[in-house]
């Protein structure tokens, strides 16, 4: 109750922190006043604000946000190194509606408003579903595109999907980071830029390397990223870009804790339940290698082609131990032994052609495209169930020590191919309405070859729409109303299986009503939303098993609101707040995760949605003091969720205090910032479909960061 209470404080200081901001913009900003003009641009350095005005993931061109009739959390890079974030983890923390997912412990996984994206990753507008851990050393900023997005991204985005915008060549600054903090962490990084306008030739080439040890016994990181970019203007209309990247990544696989009493166990929050030597066999390894370019081309002030291409390489050697369940009388844990390779390669390319025209007095922006991409993505699976039985308690005291294994070849093959093409208008009736209207037709073909057996096929044609109404009374004040759809087919992501080769593609109708308001002459933002999501044919994939479990039809209904950018005397704000109904409203399966014997055949029907809390909230702020002098703080607040479909196992609730203090120096820009400064114990993510696999969250942590532009 109190934690509820909480939230609901949050969230009015929030919303009078808006209506504080209002009424002082109904004073300053007559309903006729003019925001800045919104420039799109291509290459650029974006300035130091907490409130982009524009954003690419919605619509695939750059936008104003104030014309878009769906909800985009722009994550900027001023508030990422502000927050000294490293990890997609640490930039999700910030955004209202998503959930926290230990992915495994080998990837980045979130729920965005209830529902899982594990395959919802993409970059400058390219699917990113390899499973792996992310870096930010070459992320300008991070879109968070809520609601269905098949119109323009094809299979998934049911609640969301998440768009990272990589930094690209055209601006003459370079930078060198060093940074150190907690658990031995230590990290470099370079972002090395020059534009040579005469010559039409700009490159910008980053990097990162870092190693750390970790609150969590046996865990470390051992990571390198390199991404260079070359741009050539080959004409005043023509560009071509060219990008690459390698990252290798190799920690622990961390599961995390299991339950007891439908509670995460009372261990102290380093306890392992792993291998006693889980360094050397209890690893993930991914090696990520990627390139592309881009050709844009100008024809006229009305009509423009852009050409994408991205080829990915991906492969995961990963070795791991988790709880398979646990014997509460005995105080046990059985864990399970796993060995998993992944090996995978594709490629996609987009042909866009944006046209600008006036029909009959109203302004058309139309995008037309077409999507081709393949992927192959080959696996060896296999988990050996009651292979130790420790101490719940104690777990290393019992640990076994394993031998390191040999993956073997393949167990099956998977062909993926896209075919699509769609069409959107973002049309102007008038200064006041404004329309988003899309279509995309996809041809999705999946194809899986086992070692032993039959080949399984599947293809599915789908069609998604998206229409959007937006009405502007002033040019600071938007209100929309919209409606999309997306489909996710059965493999989606991963093989076929005879138990989903036959079932159609889960369905995700998103309804949604919002507001868009601007302040202080446009440099602050308030948004407001309220939405219901229903999807059905969910499927969920138990981890202990690999079999897929039949969950249902999930609904949603929420609000968000958000009030972030830069206020009056050297003060910036982020803040946002969540409220998710996700149930699952109907459904044959039963949950028979918890080993309890009291707790066995639980009905999933009206059950709430895993790893989605109800309240959510977040604020950070700012202030620069001048003299190079700034420092800033926020807090964090995670209603409490349940770690299983059944709703068995709750993850309890928290709050988190972070601060930061920066000082400027002689070109030296310094930084510390403290995490969780109160030290609270809590339990930050969950896998989703198990009560046994809750990983804690760090305890008091500090971090130090240097950097120097040239």
């Amino acid at each position: 109750m109190k934690q509820h209470k909480l939230a609901l404080l949050v969230a009015l200081a929030l919303q009078q922190i808006a209506l504080s901001a209002h009424a002082q913009a109904g004073s300053a900003v007559k309903p006729e006043a003019n925001l800045p003009e919104v420039k799109v641009t291509g290459e650029r350095e974006l300035p130091p604000t907490y409130n982009p005005p524009t954003a690419v993931s919605a619509t695939k061109i750059e936008a104003p946000l104030r014309d878009i009739p769906q909800t985009v959390n722009v994550v900027p890079q001023s508030l990422l190194r502000d927050q000294g974030a490293r990890s997609m983890e640490a930039v999700m923390k910030s955004v209202p509606g998503v959930g926290l997912s230990n992915g495994d412990g080998q990837r980045d996984q979130v729920t965005i408003r209830g529902f899982s994206a594990i395959a919802d990753q993409f970059v400058d507008g390219f699917r990113d579903d390899a499973l792996y851990f992310r870096d930010l050393a070459n992320i300008e900023q991070v879109e968070v595109l809520k609601g269905p997005a098949s119109v323009l991204y094809g299979r998934g985005s049911s609640g969301g999907l998440i768009n990272r915008v990589t930094k690209k060549p055209g601006i003459n600054k370079s930078e060198i980071t060093a940074q150190v903090g907690s658990q031995d962490q230590r990290r470099g990084e370079f972002d090395l830029a020059r534009n040579y306008s005469d010559s039409g030739v700009a490159f910008r080439v980053t990097g990162a390397i870092e190693r750390a040890d970790s609150y969590r016994d046996q865990q470390f990181l051992d990571r390198e990223v390199l991404s260079p970019s070359l741009l050539f203007k080959l004409a005043p209309d023509t560009s071509l870009l060219l990008q690459a990247e390698h990252l290798s990544d190799r920690r622990v696989t961390d599961f995390g804790i299991p339950s007891f009493q439908g509670r995460p166990v009372n261990v102290p929050s380093g306890t392992y339940y792993g291998a006693r030597n889980g360094r050397d066999v209890d690893y993930s390894q991914s090696d990520v290698t990627s390139a592309g370019f881009t050709l844009n081309h100008r024809f006229n002030s009305q009509l423009s082609l852009r050409n994408g291409f991205r080829y990915y390489d991906y492969a995961l050697d990963r070795h791991n131990t988790l709880v398979g369940s646990v014997n509460e009388t005995a105080q046990t844990a059985s864990l399970t032994r796993g060995d998993v390779r992944r090996k995978e390669n594709g490629f996609f390319n987009q042909t866009e052609l944006t046209q600008k025209l006036n029909v009959a007095g109203m302004d058309h922006q139309i995008l037309y495209g077409v999507e081709l991409g393949k992927q192959n993505k080959d696996q060896f699976f296999v988990n050996r169930a009651n292979a130790a039985t420790v101490n719940l308690f104690n777990p290393q005291a019992s640990a076994p020590t394993w031998v390191p294994a040999t993956i073997s070849a393949p167990n099956t093959f998977s062909e993926f191919k896209t075919s699509s093409a769609y069409l959107q208008d973002l049309v102007s009736f008038t200064e006041q309405w404004k329309a988003l209207a899309g279509l995309r037709y996809d041809r999705f073909e999946q194809e899986t070859t086992p070692a032993a057996g039959r080949t399984l096929q599947r293809a599915d044609r789908v069609w998604s729409p998206r229409v959007g109404v937006v009405y502007q009374p002033a040019r600071n004040f938007s209100y929309y109303v919209s409606v999309s759809k997306s489909f996710q087919p059965s493999g989606e992501n991963f093989a076929l299986a005879a138990n989903n080769e036959q079932l159609a593609p889960e369905q995700t109708t998103n309804k949604e009503i919002g507001a868009k308001l601007d302040f202080f002459d446009g440099q602050a933002s308030a948004t407001a939303s309220l939405f219901q999501l229903e999807r059905t044919n969910i499927k969920f994939t138990d981890p202990a098993t690999n079999r897929l479990v039949p969950i249902g039809t999930q609904r949603t209904n929420g609000v968000e609101f958000t009030f972030a950018g830069d206020l009056s005397g050297g003060w910036q704000i982020w803040s946002g707040y969540s409220y998710l109904d996700a149930k699952v409203t109907s459904s044959p399966a039963v949950d028979n995760s918890d080993n309890r014997a009291a707790f066995r055949n639980i009905p999933v029907q009206g059950k709430q949605a895993t790893l989605t809390p109800k309240h959510s909230a977040n604020l950070w702020l700012t202030k620069a003091f001048g003299n190079g002098l700034r420092a800033g703080a926020g807090v964090n607040y995670v209603d409490a969720r349940f770690a299983n479909p059944g709703n068995t196992v709750t993850l309890p609730g928290y709050m988190l205090v972070d601060a930061m203090l920066g000082y400027k120096l002689a070109g030296v820009d310094l930084q510390l910032n403290v995490n969780n400064l109160f030290d609270r114990k809590h339990i930050v993510s969950g896998h989703g479909s198990s009560p046994n696999l809750n990983t804690p969250g760090a305890p008091r942590s500090v971090q130090l960061t240097a950097r120097y532009n040239f």
